[in-house]
């Protein structure tokens, strides 16, 4: 992904295809190229993460290496009823996570919702849709008439479905509900609120789900399907047996820090967040004048097949889907100046991962990539994990400043920088445009 310059919208009678046409005659006549149809730009962002409730307050807990983990807050449950450092049935071994706040707040009569039908509705689904009104209004696009200019796509990345067992606890106390989480219904809803028309669907692969939303949102702009597309991801925590079921299965950390890349890493800090982002292919984007917030020039996916266990990541796999990436991309490795991992903070995720990086990126100069990990700073958002790491990414560009990733020094020792790019930022620094073939780079240049 590339960071863009941020034009202002002309003023201008000409419908948006009359404005392209004369931008593609102006590129000919000096002898220049129109962006290829591949490329997709991010003209709009929005989301919500532990203790930001806009992306501005985002980035300054970013900046400035804020820990955004806490206790369970009370108004969820009760910490003590649930918690027990040694774990065992139906206790968690963590009361820590990142919260949001308010999770239950919302206005349903803004989406012409009952109030009725708003409270049957997972807190999810009221969150992606929210959070995809203001993502279209970030872009300068009144949401209602989002899909005036053709079809729009939504893609939404969700994992969990804690609503439903609060919902079935009421009942089992004799009070009917019918509280509920449909994974569908996430996407779903945007699209029938606001009338669009384009594909519409809810990805669930676990913890990569709205990076997946968001690649398949890029391939339906790039096959014509849609001429919009909203992609991201949500994730809440709403019930204890959440925590539990992670702690039961040792994935968490007993403690209250990510240690992403660190020495002492046992595990994630579990988080809630939700965000997306409105795409349009960047042709379209630079002839109507949108503000373009990065480009999106290449993206891939795979599976890591069989390894030594059903968890255990396989670096080989992930080099390969990388370096597919770039390939599509037409990226060289040494013009990637920011990589923000997923750097989950697992004993063994983490110096996998890094294995993997290894295979795509080194021998390259040292010191010229940041090796970042948000996780680090709100905790592992599941579902909502890649959405917040490309929020971030999104919001380094906007303020040409790399953020810390606290909680990583000492460094694993089972990690090895030698001989790679990599280095992990203590504290906020400048990110200055890259010199690539002799030339430094603007910011419109800047992979």
């Amino acid at each position: 992904m590339t960071a863009q310059s941020e034009p202002g919208r002309p003023v201008t009678g000409q419908a948006p295809a009359d404005r392209r046409e004369l931008l593609a005659r102006i590129l000919a006549d000096l002898g220049l190229a129109a962006a290829p149809a591949t490329e997709v730009a991010i003209i709009g962002v929005a989301g919500r993460y532990p203790l930001a409730d806009d992306p501005g307050q985002f980035w300054r807990n970013l900046r400035a290496g804020r820990d955004c983990i806490r206790e369970v807050p009370a108004d969820r449950w009760s910490a003590a009823d649930h918690y027990d450092p040694a774990g065992g049935p139906g206790r968690s071994y963590s009361k820590w996570a990142g919260f949001l706040d308010d999770v239950d707040a919302f206005d349903p009569l803004l989406f012409q919702i009952s109030p009725s039908d708003a409270e049957d509705m997972d807190p999810q689904e009221r969150l992606f849709l929210e959070t995809a009104w203001a993502a279209a209004e970030d872009a300068g696009y009144p949401p209602r008439s989002l899909g005036d200019g053709g079809p729009v796509g939504v893609f939404a990345g969700v994992m969990n479905n804690d609503y439903e067992w609060i919902g079935g606890e009421a009942e089992a106390r004799g009070v009917f509900t019918h509280a509920r989480s449909n994974h569908w219904s996430v996407a779903n809803r945007v699209s029938y609120t606001l009338d669009l028309h384009g594909p519409s669907l809810t990805v669930d692969t676990a913890c990569s789900s709205s990076l997946t939303a968001l690649h398949l949102a890029v391939q339906s702009l790039r096959s014509g399907e849609s001429a919009l597309a909203l992609a991201g991801g949500v994730n809440l925590i709403l019930h204890p047996s959440h925590l539990w079921h992670l702690s039961d299965r040792r994935m968490i950390s007993p403690g209250r820090h990510n240690r992403a890349f660190g020495a002492g890493a046992d595990g994630f800090v579990d988080g809630e967040g939700v965000g997306a982002v409105l795409l349009k292919p960047l042709a379209a984007a630079v002839a109507d004048g949108d503000r373009v917030l990065g480009v999106i020039r290449g993206s891939a996916l795979n599976a890591g097949g069989r390894t030594s266990g059903y968890t255990v990541p396989d670096p080989g796999s992930q080099a390969a889907v990388i370096a597919e990436a770039l390939r599509r991309a037409g990226v060289d490795p040494v013009e990637v100046g920011c990589l923000e991992a997923h750097g989950t903070g697992t004993p063994l995720g983490d110096p996998l991962e890094v294995a993997g990086l290894r295979e795509v990126f080194g021998g390259l100069p040292a010191g010229s990539c940041a090796l970042g990990s948000v996780k680090s700073t709100i905790g592992h958002l599941e579902s909502a994990a890649g959405i917040a790491a490309l929020t971030k990414v999104l919001l380094q560009f906007r303020h040409r400043t790399l953020a810390p990733s606290p909680h990583a020094e000492p460094l694993n020792p089972e990690i090895d920088l030698r001989d790679t790019p990599f280095h992990i930022p203590r504290e906020a620094q400048p990110w200055p445009s890259p010199v690539v073939g002799g030339v430094v780079g603007k910011a419109g240049q800047q992979p």
